[in-house]
């Protein structure tokens, strides 16, 4: 009865019962908010994904500031018919580096989760030279102008800098060489790539991605960034994790 009554008193005053309602709403988005800021405790970590390199990170830079996600997502649901198009349905572990995340929400174009090593690099410059020289039906713009726009390396160590703030782990010495590494990447025939391939690993993609040997463009930052999109994941051993179970 003494529940009752107090309860009573709550209905009755208009503003402790809105103070009580904002505490119990604060506390309840606490509970469910603070685990989220440990990553390692809501994404299981996945055998062969890796930060991205600086070059790829300056291909993803291009591929947000065009409204690439704007038509293409990146994330195959796990439903038959997505799995049997794209291939393995997307995990978590994939976009844990990615901030912001590309998962889209609009397909205009085909997902691109899965992109990386489907298409060759010349494919890739000629779609983005002239989409309809490769695919006849496509209504995306071209974006020859991206051959042409030399690629921004000088502010890479502030950007890894920044993103160890998030959480991606960054070392001091993948700051230190974010240009270099960078550089090393689209230009192996003048750089040693040695040192980015110990820094990143050694299935690194190290080559000049739009056949331009002089230069390094967006459009080589942009391949580079799309060529290793679905291709870092080990998925016999998220296969593994998975049949394992909790």
């Amino acid at each position: 009865m003494s529940f009752l009554k107090n309860h009573e008193k709550l209905e009755r005053n208009s503003l402790l019962l809105l103070g009580f309602i904002i505490v119990t709403v604060l506390i309840g988005g606490i509970i469910e908010i603070i685990p989220l800021f440990r990553m390692e405790t809501v994404i299981e970590p996945v055998q062969g994904v890796r930060p991205y390199t600086p070059l790829e990170l300056v291909g993803y830079n291009v591929y947000i500031r065009e409204g690439c996600y704007n038509c293409h997502s990146q994330q195959v649901r796990p439903l038959r018919d997505e799995v049997a198009r794209y291939g393995h349905y997307s995990l978590a572990a994939e976009s844990m580096y990615d901030h912001p995340f590309q998962w889209g929400s609009k397909r205009t174009g085909p997902d691109l989760a899965r992109i990386g090593g489907k298409y060759s690099d010349e494919w890739h410059t000629a779609h983005m030279k002239e989409p309809r020289d490769v695919v006849p039906e496509s209504i995306m713009p071209s974006y020859e102008f991206l051959l042409h726009q030399a690629a921004d390396l000088h502010a890479l160590d502030k950007h890894l800098k920044a993103l160890t703030l998030a959480g991606v782990p960054y070392t001091q010495e993948m700051i230190d060489n974010a240009e270099s590494d960078a550089m090393a990447q689209a230009m192996p025939e003048r750089m040693d790539a040695s040192g980015l391939q110990e820094r990143y690993g050694e299935k690194v993609n190290v080559r000049d991605f739009d056949s331009q040997p002089a230069v390094i463009s967006e459009m080589d930052a942009l391949i580079a960034y799309l060529q290793v999109l679905g291709s870092m994941v080990d998925f016999e051993s998220a296969k593994n994790v998975e049949d394992a179970g909790p």
